[in-house]
């Protein structure tokens, strides 16, 4: 039942008025005001380091450590507010298995029966919310740990957990991060089907169509502040602030990467026979991927495509000797990569580099970024620590951080600006083969328009350059030289990007093509 105000309008669920957080004399949030009505969803949008997930995680009464806060948020529905976080893995206690983290949640909801039916009832609840949250095969989930999940089958766990905790206000940030077009669909749906229910949603995310499929209200952020804010039928249909503007059509504009072009060279990595297991405990589990023959050429940009669990990081994971259970031949040139990265040499580490779609846990939390990311070149080419710096700084720089930016600890970025840092990191090793695990997935439009901008002229300038790009974004795909697409651990189907998506041949890869856009809300 609907609380009024006398007016006819529903009571707001939660209320932010002139928000400020400062931290060391810096305003990172300055002046905002919104608020949460029930069955409504507000989208706040803005680029990586706008405020977004300060402001979200203040509905929580949760600020960065020592900061100074002003205004007033106020949280009226009694009890918790929910919260899905951008980097699931760092709410997901890494050494307990599902079934044992949403059981703790849920045993808290079933308190009130007689102690023989807890069990059942708690199990019920667990089932019911991951099946709630797109996890259906629920048996094979529970039984996991959460590293052996992929990001999106990660953050769909935390909703789950968010599902269980039966919050009036659900807080969703950056939800379909690192998620397919299929899985993208149906957490649209789950966080439409929440609103309809009166929870109000609060939605943080940089993916404008999941916002313009879901928002009844749109709240457009900029370095701390609020730049525009309206119903969400307005601000698309005529934006009044030119950053807005920037941001929806900063999807147009992103280079190929010279797609079509025949490459004759010989490849950087041959891929023969790889077969790899998730371990369970002292013996190896199942095998949940297959990758029969699979190169990667100089010059050349290959998009990994897939559902959630399909095997995509688990195939980049063996390529950098991160996933060491498995069987086949990885070469590099002409020489057989050790599965173990403990195994490789220095020059072998350089020349195979990863940037992680969770960049917060690749950083030390303890030490300034720029020294972070000069230790690459440093340790994997022996460079000197000076020159290191220097030439830390000059790549940061180019992709969009300034030095007075990095000098600060991880914890003062935002999680775009530490991704656009990882990938400075790995590029300082100057490495023959880069994957990069969806990298651009929690990323603005207009950060992710420069960021691939950037690798398609790194990918040019230097062309003994490999780059893996393992994306949910069919879009960036299509900017590919090819596409190896995985559907259960089995590729099954690659070839040049346009041929792939265009004409798809596989029932998987035409049922991926045909879910790209995420459901209007009815």
């Amino acid at each position: 039942m609907k609380r009024e105000d006398g007016t006819g309008e529903s009571l707001p669920l939660a209320e932010v008025r002139d928000l400020r957080v400062e931290i060391d004399g810096r305003a990172i949030v300055d002046g905002v005001t919104f608020r949460v009505l029930p069955g409504r969803v507000t989208a706040l949008v803005g680029a990586s380091g706008s405020g977004k997930t300060t402001t979200g995680l203040a509905l929580l009464g949760e600020y960065p450590r020592g900061a100074r806060t002003g205004g007033e948020v106020r949280v009226t529905t009694g009890g918790p507010v929910g919260y899905v976080p951008q980097h699931p893995a760092s709410v997901l206690a890494p050494a307990r298995r599902v079934d044992a983290l949403l059981t703790d949640v849920a045993r808290r909801q079933v308190r009130h029966l007689p102690r023989g039916k807890r069990r059942a009832a708690a199990r019920a609840l667990v089932v019911r919310a991951l099946e709630d949250a797109q996890l259906t095969d629920t048996d094979v989930v529970l039984r996991r740990y959460p590293h052996q999940l992929s990001g999106g089958q990660q953050q769909r766990v935390v909703l789950a957990q968010a599902l269980l905790l039966g919050s009036r206000v659900v807080v969703a940030d950056e939800p379909t991060t690192g998620q397919d077009s299929l899985t993208k669909r149906r957490v649209v749906e789950q966080l439409a089907a929440l609103a309809a229910r009166g929870i109000g949603v609060v939605l943080l995310s940089h993916d404008l169509e999941v916002v313009r499929a879901l928002a009844d209200g749109v709240v457009v952020m900029r370095a701390g502040r609020v730049v525009e804010s309206g119903p969400a039928e307005r601000l698309w249909a005529a934006p009044r602030h030119a950053w807005t503007r920037e941001l929806l059509a900063a999807g147009t504009g992103v280079s190929s990467f010279d797609v079509g072009v025949a490459r004759s060279r010989r490849p950087v990595v041959r891929v023969r026979g790889l077969v790899a297991r998730h371990r369970a405990g002292s013996r190896s589990g199942p095998v949940v991927l297959r990758v029969p023959v699979l190169d990667l050429h100089a010059g050349e940009c290959l998009a990994v495509v897939g559902r959630s669990g399909s095997g995509k990081t688990t195939l980049a994971r063996c390529l950098a000797g991160l996933h060491r259970d498995h069987a086949g031949e990885i070469r590099l040139d002409d020489t057989v990569l050790p599965r173990s990265l403990r195994r490789r040499t220095r020059a072998q580490l350089a020349s195979v580099q990863y940037v992680f779609q969770d960049a917060h846990a690749a950083f030390d939390e303890h030490r300034p970024v720029v020294r972070q990311v000069a230790r690459s070149a440093v340790r994997l080419r022996g460079a000197d620590a000076g020159a290191a710096r220097r030439e830390a700084v000059d790549v940061l720089a180019r992709l969009g951080l300034p030095e007075e930016l990095v000098r600060r600890r991880p914890g003062e970025l935002s999680g775009g600006e530490l991704q656009r840092a990882a990938l400075a990191r790995a590029l300082l090793a100057r490495p023959r083969v880069l994957l990069c695990d969806e990298i651009t997935s929690g990323l603005d439009a207009v950060t992710r328009r420069d960021i691939l901008r950037t690798l398609t002229e790194l990918v040019g300038e230097r062309g003994d350059l490999a780059l893996v790009l393992i994306t949910h974004d069919l879009a960036t795909a299509a900017l590919a030289h090819r596409v190896a697409v995985l559907d259960a651990g089995e590729v099954v189907e690659q070839g040049p990007a346009r041929e792939v998506l265009d004409d798809p041949r596989h029932p998987f890869t035409r049922s991926l093509v045909g879910t790209a856009e995420p459901a209007a809300r009815t």
